[in-house]
């Protein structure tokens, strides 16, 4: 803190140098990638890094039947309401004060520091520098599988982690590139510190961070697909692991959703970009990793699971090279093959997963908490592909779990500003433990916003206009709901269960991932529904879907449209900045 107590100094650049500091361990970069960097590397390889972590934290591990570690935590989740940033919070002396205790520490305690690279995009690269004591080495070791190795540069980022401190309080300096985690032994705030600024600092360089899923689906596509239709780089598709659980190797005819053979003799190869918004438990990561059931020479694959930006060029940086931070509670071997072995390798790295005597492990058990996660290798995913970035994005879904919403809408610019802004979700474990299940909003789906929301759905607008981007509102629910959730008042959802089609339609993960693969392949028919407002599909093939008219599960469905409007309305205009046509083009 200042000599006035009301200023921050410039602490990122101001630690002392972790290389020669007597009180830090230091961890850096693998092999001998830059023998002549302010950091040399420290150890050979990445496994012999890991090990060091490993063993270090071997007093908390429980080393499970698989050969990997797990940890308890004490933390199971992040703490919002105890988490604040110097842009959108007034910070006081007691917010610096947090602040001067983590720089207290690094200055004089025992910690470890431990270097890696979030994102690999040359124009979206940054070194994070992470800060925990020995004794919570096991945040470390977890931490560090998910990014790549440094190459010796500077930090851009540095979060110091005390989970030893009494109080409980996250307080980020962004423009410093600053963070301190006090009182937090969770591993997700660890990387959440660094993923919020990654997403900030694309943010000023004119893109738009997204907590959103990534994936690269390559589809045989005709009716009438020229090659001036299509990009150049459309011509073939991106590299596909033919053994993973999701892509299979066997057909040389490639089939529709319906089982269908294509074989239209102008069809061609084709490489589309996909993005996911959606809080945890409204099916993005299910949708980013599916591999949609196609058949060489078609395949899809998952490029990011979390965290990614949207570039004013078109591309898609990712941000995680490293591994994945996936949820495991009731983890099937027989629905997820992929990310089963991936979770049960020794690679992995278990978080509050309940393991009994003799390491058996059991991931139904929700002892320590629903939100049980493990960190795993994205090399050891048959359906994560070689790298994090998509050179171009050609369709983005908003995934919603709202009842009067249809299987799929079309958005144009303004409309997918207002799906942006509202971020109609669910709250999950990861978030809100006690409020788990209940219907949010949610600006972005993306609770680590820094600066004005409002902009942020400008800025949304601005990159979909710019760079023709197809947007579209993805119901995974269902339709019909006797409630209607809890985004309208259930009074003016009408009499639902009157219809001769039923009281309410659920929409699986087979209708989704049609819609996606027929999306892909250009085949969906649209038409404007008036009455909401939004375009809707007349024909998809494999899926009946005229079964899925949201209007015959809901009577007095206008009546139930237009209430939900005026709440959306009212939400939106509680957003200083949002430009008013995109609060006009409520749905």
């Amino acid at each position: 803190m200042s000599e006035t107590g009301s200023e921050p100094r410039p602490i990122r650049t101001s630690l002392p140098d972790p290389t020669t500091a007597s009180n830090i361990q230091y961890f850096g970069g693998v092999g001998s990638e830059q023998p002549k960097s302010p950091h040399p590397e420290t150890h050979s390889t990445d496994t012999a890094l890991f090990d060091d972590l490993r063993r270090l934290a071997i007093d908390d591990e429980t080393t499970t039947e698989f050969g990997s570690a797990a940890y308890v935590s004490e933390f199971r989740s992040r703490t919002a309401e105890k988490t604040a940033n110097a842009v959108d919070d007034q910070f006081d002396d007691t917010d610096y004060a947090h602040i001067d205790r983590a720089v207290s520490a690094v200055e004089n305690r025992q910690l470890l520091c431990i270097d890696r690279l979030v994102g690999t995009h040359p124009g979206a690269t940054f070194c994070c520098r992470l800060y925990v004591p020995p004794s919570y080495a096991r945040i470390a070791h977890a931490w560090a599988k998910l990014f790549e190795p440094t190459d010796g540069r500077e930090p851009d980022f540095v979060t110091v982690q005390l989970p030893d401190e009494q109080e409980t309080a996250i307080r980020i300096l962004p423009d410093d590139g600053f963070t301190a985690v006090l009182g937090s032994d969770y591993t997700g705030e660890a990387k959440k510190s660094f993923l919020r600024l990654f997403m900030y600092r694309l943010k000023q360089a004119g893109g738009l961070g997204l907590h959103a899923g990534s994936k690269r689906v390559c589809v045989q596509t005709g009716s009438g697909l020229t090659a001036s239709d299509s990009d150049p780089a459309d011509s073939d598709c991106g590299s596909t692991d033919s053994d993973s659980d999701t892509t299979a190797s066997s057909a040389t005819d490639p089939t529709d959703s319906s089982g269908e053979i294509i074989s239209d003799p102008s069809s061609k190869l084709r490489t589309v970009g996909q993005l996911f918004m959606g809080l945890s438990a409204t099916g993005k990561s299910t949708l980013t990793a599916h591999g949609c059931w196609l058949e060489e020479p078609e395949g899809a694959e998952m490029v990011q699971d979390d965290v990614c930006a949207l570039l004013p060029d078109g591309s898609v940086a990712g941000s995680e090279g490293g591994g994945l931070y996936v949820k495991t509670i009731d983890l099937d071997a027989a629905e997820q093959p992929g990310l089963h072995a991936a979770v049960t390798d020794d690679s992995a790295v278990l978080e509050n997963v309940g393991v009994g005597e003799g390491g058996s492990v059991d991931f139904t058990d929700d002892r320590y908490t629903r939100n049980t996660r493990a960190v795993i290798r994205r090399s050891e995913l048959p359906s994560a592909s070689d790298d994090i970035d998509l050179e171009g994005v050609d369709h983005l879904f908003f995934i919603t779990r709202n009842p009067l919403m249809p299987p799929v809408a079309k958005l144009d610019p303004e409309q997918a500003a207002v799906a942006f802004m509202l971020g109609e979700s669910i709250e999950t474990s990861a978030g809100d433990p006690e409020r788990a299940g209940e219907h949010i909003r949610v600006v972005g789906t993306n609770p680590f916003i820094i600066g004005p929301e409002g902009d942020e759905g400008n800025r949304f607008r601005a990159l979909v206009e710019s760079l023709d981007l197809e947007c579209f509102v993805l119901n995974t629910g269902s339709i019909g709901n006797r409630d209607c959730g809890d985004m309208v008042d259930s009074s003016d959802c009408g009499d639902i269960g009157d219809s001769e089609l039923g009281g309410s339609k659920d929409i699986g993960v087979k209708e989704s991932v049609t819609i996606l693969t027929e999306l892909a392949r250009d085949r969906v028919e649209w038409e404007r529904d008036d009455q909401l407002g939004l375009a809707v599909p007349t024909a998809v093939p494999g899926l009946a879907i005229e079964d899925y008219r949201v209007a015959d599960y809901v009577t007095e469905y206008e009546r139930a449209l237009e209430s939900l409007r005026a709440e959306r309305r009212a939400y939106l205009e509680s957003f200083d900045h949002l430009d008013e046509a995109i609060i006009n083009a409520v749905y």
